[in-house]
């Protein structure tokens, strides 16, 4: 599973560099471990052996296992956000941006499948990693929502709902998983279709009598 890289610098690396390094190795082994075994089979030995370092090492860098832990899921968060930014870049609507980004997530599964593991057993195993990460995914999505409400494309909704909008996405894309995105193929069309059939209804609905 990859994290997000820095930019090289060039020549010989420095001592900070060489730090950062042996840091990025230690969560990108975690991610490895932790997406094959869980985070209860996840041990110091286990992770560190993966990353190709001394067990002492990892103290230099982490007080506990439950330390990276709990920056596990927003690290590897990150590089989901950046891989799905670059696949929604230059959309030209808020349905065109939806339909590219739930492509790509399920192509982000299909090449990192123990995310869904880490992610899901972080709810019980790093709380505080789970809640982060959540309100990262939909601080970014509500925002990018926003501009499709401020062009009109979000008939029936108002700001004040894009949150709640965002949520509903996001466990539509959660039980597909279950269904759908855990065995490394392409997501099939029909469902691609059917999901954007759903959220096009949404979008040009109309709004309900029903008070507030």
């Amino acid at each position: 599973m990859s994290v997000s890289t820095r930019k090289k610098s060039s020549g010989r690396p420095t001592r900070a560099e060489k730090a950062q390094a042996t840091r990025r190795a230690l969560i990108e082994a975690a991610a490895h471990v932790v997406g094959e075994h869980g985070y209860a089979e996840a041990s110091i030995a286990r992770i560190t052996q993966r990353a190709n370092v001394a067990l002492g090492t990892f103290y230099n860098y982490f007080e506990t296992r439950q330390a990276l832990f709990d920056i596990l899921l927003p690290e590897l968060g990150q590089d989901l956000i950046e891989f799905v930014g670059t696949r929604v870049a230059g959309s030209g609507t808020t349905l065109e941006m939806e339909e590219r980004g739930f492509r790509a997530f399920f192509e982000y599964l299909a090449e990192n499948p123990g995310f869904y593991r880490i992610l899901n057993e972080a709810e019980t195993m790093a709380p505080a990693a789970h809640r982060q990460h959540f309100e990262e995914l939909t601080r970014r999505y509500v925002a990018a929502l926003r501009r499709g409400l401020a062009r009109g494309e979000l008939g029936p909704f108002e700001e004040s709902e894009l949150e709640t909008v965002v949520y509903l996405l996001m466990a539509a894309r959660s039980y597909l998983t279950l269904r759908f995105g855990l065995d490394r193929g392409k997501l099939p069309d029909r469902v691609v279709g059917t999901y954007m059939k759903f959220v096009r209804g949404a979008f040009a609905g109309e709004p309900d009598s029903l008070p507030g």
